[in-house]
C-alpha cells in the first residue's frame, strides 16, 4: 500500500509540476501578459506551502519605506477571509502599519489599481506574489524557511514545493528566515542549492525575535512576566513548528502546544475547548500568534488571560544590500 501511493503521488506530483511549468512558460514567453500599475511593485512570496515569515518582511518593507516618505499600499488576495471582510493578515496589519493601507482581492491588479486610486500611493508590497504572475512587479522576494526550505524536495501533493524549485531563477532576493535555528553548515548548503538557481539574487539571512506579549485589546507585557512560568501554547498558521521553536527561544515553558489548520476560523466551540484545555494544564496564561488573537478577540480563555507573541524580523546579514535596492525603485518624500 505504502509504494501504491508513493506511486500514487508521484504521478499526482508530475502533473502538478509539468502544469505550473507551463504556466510559467507563457508568461515567460509573453504569451500570458503581466500587467504594469504605474507604481513600483515590491512582491514577498515563498517558494513551499505553510509559513516562512512573509508578513514579519512586509512589516519590514512597508515600516522602512514609510519612514523614509514612501507611501506604501498592501495588495493580498485575502486568503480566508470570511463573508468579504478582512482575513487575520490583515487585521494584524492594521495594528502593526495603521497608516498603511491593506487592499484585499483575488484579482490582484484590480487591487493594486484601486489602492493606488484611493490612496495615491508610490510604491504597491505583493503579499504573498510569488505564484501570482499577472501583476508585473519590480523586485521579487523570496523567503526559505531554513527549517525546511525545499519543501522535501517535491512539489505538491508529495511534498510542499508550491512549484519546482528551478523558479527561485525568478527571485530578485532570497531571504532565509529562521536562520538562527539552523547551524552554519546547514545554512552554507542552502546557499549552495540557491546559487545554482538565483546566482545573481540578494541574499540575506534573518531570524524572529520575539518583543513583546501584546492582549486583544492592546496592553503589553514583557516577555519575562509570563515565560518564566508554565504556559500552553496554540496556532493556527502554515509552519506551527517555527512558532514553537520560537516560544521555546525566548525561554517560554510550554506546559503543552496544540496545533489547528493553516487560517482556522475558531469557533464558540473552540474556545470553550481551550478554555477547558488551558484549566486542566493549570496554567495562568496561553500565548498564541497574531492572527490567531486577531480572530479570537478576547483578553481571557475563562481563568487564563491570553496573549499573542509579537514577533519582529532581525537581519543577521544581507540587510543593507536589500535596503539598498529598495531604495532605487522609487523617489524618497
Amino acid at each position: 500500500m505504502a509504494g501504491l501511493l508513493r506511486a500514487a503521488l508521484r504521478v499526482v506530483e508530475t502533473g502538478y509540476a509539468g502544469a505550473i511549468r507551463w504556466r510559467n512558460r507563457r508568461y515567460d514567453s509573453g504569451a500570458a501578459p503581466s500587467h504594469r500599475v504605474g507604481v513600483p511593485v515590491v512582491s514577498v512570496g515563498n517558494l513551499t506551502l505553510g509559513g516562512t515569515g512573509k508578513t514579519p518582511m512586509v512589516h519590514w518593507i512597508a515600516r522602512s519605506l514609510e519612514q523614509q516618505g514612501v507611501r506604501v499600499a498592501i495588495v493580498s488576495r485575502g486568503y480566508g477571509a470570511a463573508d468579504g471582510g478582512a482575513n487575520d493578515e490583515a487585521v494584524e496589519m492594521r495594528r502593526l502599519l495603521p497608516n498603511v493601507p491593506h487592499v484585499q482581492n483575488p484579482n490582484r491588479v484590480a487591487a493594486a489599481r484601486k489602492a493606488i486610486a484611493n490612496t495615491g500611493c508610490q510604491l504597491i508590497l505583493l503579499d504573498d506574489g510569488f505564484q501570482h504572475r499577472r501583476l508585473a512587479r519590480d523586485l521579487d522576494i523570496v523567503l526559505l524557511d531554513a527549517l525546511e526550505p525545499f519543501g522535501y524536495g517535491h512539489v505538491f501533493p508529495r511534498g510542499l514545493l508550491r512549484e519546482p524549485i528551478d523558479a527561485l531563477r525568478r527571485a530578485d532576493a532570497v531571504v532565509l528566515s529562521r536562520a538562527d535555528l539552523v547551524a552554519p553548515s546547514r545554512r552554507t548548503e542552502i546557499w549552495q542549492t540557491v546559487r545554482r538557481h538565483a546566482p545573481e539574487a540578494i541574499r540575506a539571512e534573518v531570524m524572529h525575535a520575539p518583543k513583546v506579549l501584546v492582549s486583544a485589546d492592546g496592553k503589553e507585557l514583557p516577555l519575562g512576566e509570563i515565560c518564566e512560568k508554565p504556559v500552553a501554547a496554540f496556532c493556527g498558521i502554515g509552519n506551527p513548528e517555527g512558532f514553537r521553536r520560537t516560544l521555546e527561544s525566548c525561554g517560554c515553558q510550554l506546559a503543552a502546544f496544540r496545533e489547528f489548520p493553516d487560517h482556522h476560523r475558531y469557533t464558540p466551540s473552540d474556545l470553550e475547548q481551550l478554555a477547558a484545555w488551558c484549566d486542566n494544564l493549570g496554567v495562568e496564561a496561553a500565548i498564541c500568534t497574531g492572527k490567531d488573537l486577531a480572530k479570537l478577540a478576547v483578553n481571557r480563555l475563562a481563568k487564563t488571560s491570553l496573549w499573542s507573541l509579537q514577533i519582529e524580523m532581525d537581519f543577521l546579514a544581507g540587510q543593507d544590500e536589500l535596503a539598498s535596492r529598495l531604495r532605487t525603485l522609487c523617489p524618497l518624500g
